[in-house]
């Protein structure tokens, strides 16, 4: 499976996920929830990320998951201690800590970080912040699909 991860790159300098991915200076992202929600426990060592701006149309940076770790029921110190372990690799703003502080946790650590060709992103209504297809086309215009959740169902 590929994953399609929407980047907030807007706001403060502090705040720009794409670029501090270009730079070097986030290799790890987190997605968060009171319950189980995707992408947690449905992303694995080996499999392709894809990266593109939120509010953008093109798919411009590419990835390879390296590590994950899927938490659940975490505790107020657990969260923070985990977020804190790891704000080397995800350097979040104080803004993203709080957005992130939930009891449910998926770390994504990636690596051979790639600047690519954009691709077109064939956007659907129903589409969430990260999205799990067969490959990147079924995404794309010209080679995209009807998005279902199948391949995100728990």
């Amino acid at each position: 499976m590929v994953h399609l991860v929407y980047c907030d790159n807007a706001g403060k300098k502090g705040e720009k996920v794409l670029d501090k991915i270009l730079e070097g200076t986030k290799t790890m992202i987190v997605r968060g929830a009171a319950g189980r929600k995707i992408p947690h426990s449905r992303v694995f060592e080996g499999e392709k990320l894809y990266f593109m701006e939120k509010g953008s149309s093109k798919i411009t940076v590419a990835a390879t998951v390296s590590k994950v770790e899927n938490y659940i029921k975490l505790s107020e110190d657990e969260i923070k201690k985990i977020l804190e372990e790891n704000q080397p690799k995800l350097n979040l703003s104080e803004k993203q800590k709080v957005r992130w502080h939930k009891k449910c946790l998926c770390l994504v650590e990636f690596s051979d970080v790639e600047k690519i060709e954009p691709l077109e992103f064939d956007h659907q209504s129903n589409m969430d912040d990260w999205l799990i297809v067969e490959k990147i086309e079924d995404v794309v215009v010209g080679t995209s699909i009807p998005y279902n959740y199948e391949k995100s169902k728990f």
